[in-house]
């Protein structure tokens, strides 16, 4: 299960972080209301991403 939770939360992590990059690039109102959203996101999915890792770790 803590497999299946890690992988869901760097795919998060990973759609959060090119949403956020493509948005920044082409800027415009997208960017202007969604791109800091996006990036804090990212950072929550991180954080779950890692808290998960380091559940697993001390599993074993």
């Amino acid at each position: 299960m803590l497999n299946t939770l890690l992988i869901l939360a760097m795919l998060a992590t990973l759609a959060a972080l090119t949403i956020g990059l493509v948005g920044f690039f082409r800027g415009g109102a997208f960017n202007e209301k969604y791109g800091n959203r996006l990036m804090r996101a990212r950072v929550g999915f991180q954080f779950v991403a890692l808290a998960v890792l380091l559940l697993m770790f001390l599993s074993r």
